[in-house]
């Protein structure tokens, strides 16, 4: 199935990159691009004086739809000349409604993309917006570090370790598989006592191959202590220009307080990554 809604989420006047990358998308795609603005209120309560909490909240909230309108005017001028399909709608959100209005928003998307949400530049929300697509609107993401320029998803790295988020995964990016020039199958230590200990990603291989997928697989030694190094050396190796990946195959909270493949992937990679779980 083609990406025919495509959903970015802008919370910066900063985020242009991001902008442009979702419209490279689109076009691509010939579907249509939903950019929701969201005016973010970061107010806590229980830090003011006596009578003060409703003045304080009320100027809070001021201030995100004031952010978001000046959000959606601005898109809406960039947008103006394109020759794609689009809208704009804006929203005030706290952090802790957050997760339930982007997940409602993502869940009716075929692809949501994205910016890097960790690193040198990255708005503070866009760690909880990529979050909340993923977990509550269970929409595949591309996270592009810069923005997307044609031709790009020529040559596919897919990072396989088995998983259900990984295959998960793979089903998404299907049509980005099928229009690609080559894809490999990278897998990296494979244990010895997996399901497919003596053919690691052959049946998936095979499965890709019968969608018209031109696939092969490279297994590889853990030669560096995190695998997302790993992958990311690969991917250079090979010249690949995309990574398709399953996210958070380790809770959330253990990710972010030991790593892993995901969030070093998120904050490290050069290049797109589609992932989903």
């Amino acid at each position: 199935m083609p990406y025919k809604s495509i959903l970015t989420v802008i919370t910066s006047d900063s985020q242009h990159e991001q902008l442009e990358s979702a419209i490279a998308m689109t076009r691509r795609e010939e579907g249509h691009l939903d950019v929701f603005c969201l005016g973010i209120d970061h107010t806590q309560s229980g830090y003011y004086y006596a009578g003060a909490s409703a003045y304080v909240f009320q100027e809070s909230i001021d201030q995100a739809m004031a952010a978001a309108a000046d959000l959606e005017n601005s898109i809406r001028d960039r947008l103006h000349a394109e020759d794609i399909r689009w809208g704009v709608d804006s929203a005030v959100a706290q952090m802790g409604g957050l997760s339930t209005l982007v997940g409602m928003r993502a869940r009716y998307s075929d692809l949501v993309v994205m910016g890097q949400p960790y690193g040198k530049g990255a708005p503070p929300d866009a760690e909880a917006i990529t979050e909340a697509a993923l977990f509550e609107g269970s929409a595949p993401l591309l996270i592009v570090p810069g923005t997307l320029h044609e031709p790009f998803g020529r040559k596919i790295l897919i990072a396989w370790n088995q998983s259900s988020e990984a295959m998960v995964a793979v089903r998404r990016a299907m049509p980005l598989l099928q229009a690609a020039d080559q894809v490999e199958i990278t897998v990296v230590d494979p244990s010895p006592n997996g399901p497919e200990r003596s053919d690691p990603g052959g049946a998936l291989c095979q499965m890709l191959t019968r969608q018209g997928v031109r696939a092969e697989i490279a297994v590889l030694a853990r030669t560096l202590p995190q695998i997302s190094d790993i992958i990311n050396r690969r991917a250079t190796e090979i010249g690949a220009d995309m990574i398709v990946m399953g996210a958070y195959g380790h809770s959330r909270f253990r990710q972010a307080i030991l790593g892993g493949a995901t969030r070093n992937m998120l904050e490290k990679a050069s290049m797109p990554i589609f992932m989903a779980r």
